[in-house]
């Protein structure tokens, strides 16, 4: 890949997805897009390439999910999921008390662990037992991964990373060398396709957000600008969580609690520490 195709490609990521594309990455953009290239006719990357400064829409699209990433596992960060269990959810019980409802949503959701690990986490609590809804909300930008997270079908060695054999036991039916996660707790969950740099309003007021090890690929104004329309979705006093090692650039937050990552809106946080 010559460098006039790299920067090319570059702006595009940023332009369509946020992605910030690191220099040096060309060997793995050739292996991602080798066959995305295939799929669309193209004998070569650079012939994809050339096709793609046309931004047709359909190649457009899937240029885009193969390039982005899709790394993910059950209760990953236990720390995190621990601390939404025994501190955050009864927090937030504790004042939605006369509403009896909880809206959450997994941006950024992958193929589906988090979102399903979190449904897992609320069914222990049994919320929905005790009268609660519970609006559980997953998204991705990439159609794929949305997909095989509704599908809620995983490999021995997907279930083996982070989920405790009890709870596969218990939420999953084994076929073959794969397990499904039980229909019950896929009921729990709504998936769709979203990408962050799109108007968030659809989503209307939500009391959790996992944002996880994603804006770690932004640039530090697309990582701003999504904090800050992150804040606008958050409820007053919700909760934001993010990855251990993503940094939150935006003064409408403020960490709170004992483990790395949580915020809380910059008023909210004052008020609770």
């Amino acid at each position: 890949m010559n460098s006039a195709d790299f920067e090319f490609l570059s702006g595009f990521l940023k332009r369509r997805s946020g992605f910030v594309l690191a220099p040096g990455k060309a060997g793995i953009v050739k292996n991602k897009l080798e066959p995305v290239a295939q799929r669309f006719g193209f004998r070569k990357v650079d012939a994809l390439l050339a096709e793609l400064r046309h931004e047709p829409e359909e190649l457009s699209r899937a240029v885009t999910e193969a390039m982005t990433v899709n790394e993910s596992s059950f209760f990953r960060d236990r720390a995190c999921f621990d601390y939404v269990k025994s501190a955050i959810v009864p927090a937030l019980m504790k004042v939605r008390a006369n509403a009896r409802r909880l809206r959450i949503w997994c941006a950024a959701a992958s193929s589906g662990q988090e979102a399903y690990s979190l449904a897992i986490l609320l069914d222990e609590m049994k919320l929905i037992e005790s009268g609660w809804k519970i609006d559980l909300i997953a998204t991705d930008l990439s159609s794929e991964m949305v997909a095989r997270a509704r599908d809620g079908l995983y490999l021995d060695y997907e279930v083996a990373r982070g989920l405790p054999v009890q709870l596969l036991l218990q939420y999953f039916t084994q076929s073959g060398n794969h397990w499904r996660v039980h229909d019950r707790l896929r009921r729990m969950v709504s998936f769709r396709p979203f990408n962050l740099l799109d108007s968030f309003g659809w989503l209307g007021q939500i009391d959790l957000v996992f944002c996880r090890n994603v804006l770690l690929y932004f640039d530090a104004q697309e990582r701003f600008y999504t904090l800050e329309r992150l804040s606008r979705t958050l409820a007053p006093d919700g909760y934001l969580a993010l990855g251990a090692t993503d940094e939150c650039t935006s003064s409408s937050f403020a960490a709170v609690g004992r483990v790395r990552g949580i915020f809380m809106r910059t008023n909210a946080a004052r008020l609770a520490s």
